[in-house]
């Protein structure tokens, strides 16, 4: 009996963390207290890296390019993955789950898989390239890659289930009525959408927006098969750094800052979605 007692709920929960807990520990945290003892240098505690990032034209522009990207790939993402949400999510279950498929089928393919399929399709000698010349209406092929537009192909490509799930989970628990009860009150259908359904699908919109974005800011792959010099984003700068000029205490400081900056964001907007009343993951 008191094996019984002593045995609740809450201590076999406590005993299911233990085995996540070991894992972590040698395979996050263990590294994490490298990468954050490389960036001031051991013991010394030595932060010149970090005034080197501040005070160098160069980093801080690749800093500004990794934000500007992660956020026009999260608002592109969005725009175009809240209509397919909202499809998904009022069909007939036979038609929402093929389109399910189709949004789920591209998250199981690898990432550099899909990056190269987008070099093939807009490459100078590409499928698109080809098409245009063959129709007459380019003489020369276009340039389309190792730029920005390609890399933001590429990243909202690459994101939009994130996106799609969040705001399919929570427009599928919309109530309809309240929509119904706006137009027969008087409001019109651009009313209803902006002031009751727009508010209604905010846990969603959040909840996606915050994991398109914040996996965008450390994404390598795309950036550096799709982008040129002129478009470096963050996490390929720490990659030249660790295995080209072999700097590991300034990319261990790269790294800091781009952690330092997920924290931040998902703290405020933990701040922001408990001010408002939305309940997201991240809060």
């Amino acid at each position: 009996m008191s094996l019984q007692k002593a045995w609740t709920p809450e201590r076999a929960l406590q005993f299911m963390i233990i085995p996540p807990a070991l894992l972590l520990v040698p395979t996050f945290v263990l590294p994490l207290t490298v990468v954050l003892s490389r960036s001031v240098s051991g013991s010394s505690f030595d932060i010149s890296q970090f005034h080197e990032i501040l005070g160098n034209a160069v980093y801080l522009k690749v800093l500004y390019i990794t934000f500007k990207t992660a956020l026009i790939s999260t608002i592109v993402a969005l725009l175009i993955g809240f209509p397919i949400a909202q499809v998904i999510a009022t069909t007939p279950p036979v038609v929402a789950n093929l389109l399910f498929a189709c949004v789920m089928v591209p998250l199981w393919t690898s990432v550099v898989t899909r990056t190269y399929a987008w070099l093939a399709i807009l490459g100078r000698g590409g499928v698109l390239n080809s098409a245009l010349q063959n129709i007459g209406l380019i003489d020369h092929p276009l340039t389309m890659i190792h730029n920005q537009i390609s890399v933001q192909i590429g990243m909202v490509q690459v994101m939009m289930p994130m996106m799609i799930l969040p705001l399919v989970s929570t427009m599928r628990q919309i109530d309809r009525t309240k929509l119904m009860a706006a137009e027969i009150l008087g409001a019109n259908p651009i009313r209803a959408f902006v002031h009751i359904y727009i508010p209604m699908c905010l846990p969603g919109i959040v909840s996606g927006s915050v994991l398109v974005f914040i996996t965008a800011l450390g994404f390598y792959v795309t950036p550096a098969l799709l982008g040129g010099d002129q478009n470096t984003m963050i996490a390929v700068l720490i990659e030249q750094q660790v295995t080209k000029t072999l700097n590991w205490p300034l990319a261990s400081a790269l790294a800091t800052v781009l952690l330092l900056v997920v924290i931040t964001t998902l703290w405020a907007i933990s701040l922001i979605a408990k001010w408002r009343g939305i309940k997201i993951g991240v809060s």
